[in-house]
């Protein structure tokens, strides 16, 4: 084991698109751990475009990240040494645990979560993580998809948006994705089983709304927000329900970006559009779990996890998600496997 932990701090705040001069190297000594802690060699940190709002100094369900601070992620590791009955060394444990080489569990009321044995990493951090629950929770507790509906999913390649369209086709919905690329959309469509994608790059959205979904759409998936937002407002059915699950559009916005003009919709229409945090919905993850393995299982659900080797690599991965460069659930590897 090192006697050094390399961490990644915040050094100033973006504007626009992440550079590397936001951040800084560190390297400091291995933390030493109190009574009730354990110390985690970090494995796998969860790239997820929260990250990216968390670094601006702004209001939101969790405090910004401060100059000067180890920028904060979700991520798993395994227990190296531990002074807690909660943690034994050789667990696999999932928790918040940093743009760093190792973490402590247990510290200032953080705790981490054991994993089941024998769960392989990349999946505990998609489609058994947050990315997995926000998907699953999103779509049947604020969607409702009801069978026959039509649900059109935003972000549809990335890896809340494609676990999310699958839920619906399961629950006999027809499940019309927006992406960004020919190959994204074909994916999305031939391996994921949507009824249609739109390339919001290179077609006309309300357009191809139209021919995609000529009944109108009942539930609509966001991760994107902004004008594709309006877009599908346009077409949305009585009692639809729009799920505002992500922006992407504006997080690295320099100017304000326009929010949707035709809000009107939702009175027309008497639809409802609701916003979530999965943070609310954690205690019930071991029920998303169990569902979510059986889909799996039976191949009902499929995921794609894209890896980038390296902590060093960390901020670079993030500007992935915004240019469109990602292919499902991103991941930086700091760290192997234990054999």
């Amino acid at each position: 084991m090192s006697s050094t932990n390399r961490q990644i701090l915040l050094a100033s705040r973006p504007v626009g698109m992440i550079r590397d001069e936001c951040f800084r190297s560190e390297t400091t000594p291995l933390p030493e751990i109190r009574d009730g802690e354990a110390l985690v060699r970090n494995i796998y940190l969860s790239i997820d475009p929260t990250i990216r709002g968390w670094l601006d100094d702004s209001e939101s369900y969790l405090p910004p990240v401060q100059i000067g601070e180890v920028v904060r992620c979700g991520g798993v590791g395994e227990v190296v040494e531990s002074k807690s009955p909660n943690y034994q060394p050789g667990d696999i444990v999932f928790g918040m645990i940093g743009w760093q080489e190792y973490s402590v569990a247990g510290r200032d009321g953080q705790e981490m979560n054991v994993l089941p044995k024998g769960l392989p990493l990349t999946a505990a951090l998609s489609v058994f993580g947050v990315t997995g629950m926000t998907a699953y929770f999103g779509m049947l507790e604020i969607g409702k998809p009801v069978e026959g509906e039509t649900v059109v999913v935003s972000g549809a390649a990335g890896a809340t948006g494609s676990v999310a369209g699958q839920i619906a086709k399961i629950q006999g919905c027809r499940v019309v994705g927006i992406a960004g690329s020919d190959e994204k959309c074909a994916w999305v469509r031939d391996e994921l089983g949507f009824d249609d994608c739109i390339n919001y790059k290179t077609e006309k959205i309300p357009e191809r709304l139209r021919e995609s979904c000529p009944q109108g759409v009942d539930v609509f998936f966001d991760n994107v927000g902004g004008q594709i937002l309006e877009n599908v407002l346009d077409r949305i059915n009585q009692r639809a329900r729009v799920v505002l699950c992500g922006a992407i559009s504006q997080y690295n916005a320099t100017e304000k970006v326009p929010g949707p003009s035709n809000y009107m919709q939702l009175v027309i229409q008497r639809a409802r559009m609701e916003g979530f945090i999965i943070m609310d919905y954690i205690p019930r993850f071991g029920e998303g779990i169990m569902k979510m393995g059986g889909w799996v299982g039976e191949g009902k659900v499929k995921f794609l996890v894209d890896i980038v080797d390296g902590l060093e690599n960390a901020p670079s991965a993030i500007n992935r998600l915004f240019t469109g460069a990602n292919n499902g659930k991103l991941l930086v590897k700091v760290s192997d496997e234990p054999s």
